[in-house]
């Protein structure tokens, strides 16, 4: 029986779930290997076994989850399998994967990746018109602004069309601290993968630390990154191909959320 996802699985050090996912879907599937999936204490934490068989991430290393939460929402998705196993829809087993193999190798490196999206964000960018498209930003996107300015004092500056605005430097730092802030807990590095992949997701960190810290539900979150796009859609339709690509993102995005709650639970 195999003791490593190395054939399944994504690349050592691999953080982007969108390329990991597309990567998936053009690999055969491999077989089903076992028949009976647990949740072992191993360490300061548990594992997830296959037939009584801990299971090691692609690069070897023990799959170990902080907690049973996490553990047990792991050992689901390989539960659910059917005849072949499936990486497309094992989400938080390649998100613990990218953890222990690549993000906690380069904590610091991916912190700078997530802070960096501060210096952009997507609700920074308003449109001028149409005044539907214009409350509606003004609707998702102020409340977020407003708990960093309140909550963290911190001030960014919003500029009519996509022309680039600097964001004032103590603003950008205090979302550098929050990331740190999440990298310092003994479980860093799955939730810099969480918020790594929500930040991606969406577009902005300002979304996905509004998320984390529960100033904003999943739902609102996940609208609030899609206003543009939603409007346009009511207005023109929407694309099949869009929605499915769509759909995949919502997928990650629950993923990375549950992720991220199961390390508090």
């Amino acid at each position: 029986m195999r003791d490593d996802l190395s054939a399944i699985f994504v690349e050592d050090g691999e953080r982007n779930p969108l390329k990991s996912a597309q990567r998936d879907m053009k690999r055969p599937l491999p077989k089903k290997f076992y028949s009976e999936v647990s949740v072992i204490p191993q360490g300061e934490g548990f594992g997830i076994a296959l037939d009584g068989k801990p299971v090691r991430t692609p690069g070897r290393a023990p799959l170990i989850a902080p907690t049973r939460a996490l553990a047990e929402a792991v050992a689901e998705e390989w539960r659910r399998q059917g005849a072949e196993i499936n990486p497309a829809d094992m989400p938080l087993t390649r998100m613990v994967n990218t953890a222990i193999d690549g993000v906690a190798r380069e904590m610091a490196a991916t912190a700078a990746e997530i802070t960096k999206f501060a210096g952009s964000d997507l609700v920074c960018y308003r449109a001028g018109a149409p005044e539907g498209l214009v409350s509606e930003q003004e609707a998702a996107w102020s409340p977020v602004l407003g708990h960093f300015r309140d909550r963290h004092g911190a001030r960014f500056v919003c500029a009519e069309g996509v022309m680039f605005v600097s964001q004032p430097a103590e603003s950008v730092a205090a979302v550098e601290a929050l990331v740190a802030r999440e990298a310092a807990r003994p479980d860093g590095a799955l939730r810099l993968t969480a918020l790594h992949t929500m930040t991606t997701l969406t577009g902005s960190v300002l979304i996905a630390l509004a998320l984390i810290e529960g100033v904003i539900g999943f739902d609102a979150a996940w609208s609030a990154a899609h206003v543009d796009e939603d409007h346009q859609a009511r207005f023109w339709g929407a694309d099949e191909e869009a929605s499915a690509r769509r759909a995949g993102r919502l997928k990650e995005m629950r993923a990375a959320y549950e992720l991220y709650a199961a390390l508090s639970a």
